[in-house]
């Protein structure tokens, strides 16, 4: 006997991608539904590459009521009025967005790094997916931490328009097009142009100055891996369709070499390191897309501190910053708890 599957959200960038690892990953699942808001109701969406096609549900009037786990990749908005009717029906909730991420009462899970922490699920039957920034931080920084124990992290962020949604993506498109055509590029949804330009703000500025994304990275980080762990970023939009980039600084209590930090990294859970010292000898984020793995290149010490060391970080934001690690968190749920199929 398999799960009941419910993807909300399925028709956005995320939901769609969920629904294609659902299927590349053969998750045990019964039956799978596609759930969206009043506008998507009707719609067809592909289950992967399986040739099914499902006929996406109308959030308003969905019944969560014998499904087993929602994926939800719909906003803060729909999230807080519907996630809390899923749980409250019996459903588990694996949530992408940021509205729970810092409850006390809902584990903030990346499975290679925590998975311990998913056993706090049931205080409120929903488990939260951290920022996709954040996300592939951790899986590098997790395994460099068990060998020599991170005391900062200085991180700077290079975030596709992907991370903003099909807007951001249309945007970074139409102005491109515009500039070869000799047109004005104007901003719509981004502060400033987006093509062939970067932009040093994502979300909301705070009182410090810092953006809420920078924010999210720290409080995240912390709650994911430890509150001794400093760490500061800086979050920058560039004009790339697809794929997060991480150039990150680190310092450690106990000496760690270039060489031992990179046979750990190799080693690994959802890693691959690709780190040749030559000319192209590292990956970019067009070689991430539509690939699992938190990439690692440019491994090497920094002689500014005692025991430091810079690693480029890059990662397929809608895959293991969002979707994958969604599916990741529901099927180590399942081995650990639910025990199905």
């Amino acid at each position: 006997m398999g799960y009941k599957v419910a993807v909300v959200g399925a028709t956005g960038n995320v939901g769609r991608e969920m629904l294609n690892i659902l299927a590349e990953r053969e998750f045990p699942a019964d039956e799978i539904a596609a759930v969206a808001s009043s506008r998507s109701t009707g719609m067809d969406v592909e289950f992967g590459e399986t040739g099914k096609m499902l006929k996406v549900k109308n959030i308003e009037h969905f019944d969560f009521s014998g499904w087993d786990i929602a994926l939800f990749a719909a906003g803060s908005g729909p999230t807080k009025e519907y996630a809390p009717k899923a749980a409250a029906a019996g459903c588990v909730v694996i949530d992408n967005s940021s509205l729970y991420r810092m409850d006390p009462d809902v584990p903030l899970i990346v499975p290679e790094v925590n998975p311990e922490a998913i056993d706090g699920y049931k205080k409120r039957n929903i488990i939260a997916n951290p920022n996709c920034s954040t996300a592939q931080m951790v899986v590098a920084l997790k395994p460099l931490h068990d060998a020599a124990k991170i005391k900062r992290v200085v991180v700077s962020t290079y975030q596709s328009v992907s991370g903003s949604g099909k807007g951001g993506m249309d945007e970074l498109f139409e102005q491109s097009r515009d500039i070869f055509v000799g047109d004005q590029a104007t901003p719509k949804q981004f502060t400033k142009q987006i093509a062939f330009n970067v932009i040093p703000h994502i979300d909301v500025f705070l009182d410090d100055g810092s953006t809420k994304e920078e924010w999210k990275m720290v409080v995240e980080t912390k709650k994911i891996m430890g509150a001794q762990i400093k760490l500061t970023a800086t979050c920058v939009r560039v004009p790339v369709f697809v794929g997060h980039s991480e150039s990150i600084n680190i310092e450690f209590e106990e000496e760690l070499s270039a060489k031992d930090a990179s046979k750990i990294l190799r080693e690994a859970p959802g890693i691959m390191l690709v780190d040749k010292r030559e000319d192209g000898g590292y990956v970019t984020p067009v070689e991430c897309v539509g690939d699992s793995a938190t990439y690692i290149s440019r491994v090497r010490e920094d002689p500014t501190v005692e025991n430091g060391l810079n690693i480029w970080c890059v990662s397929d934001n809608l895959r293991k910053g969002a979707a994958l690690n969604a599916v990741q968190i529901a099927e180590l749920l399942g081995r650990k708890h639910l025990q199905k199929g």
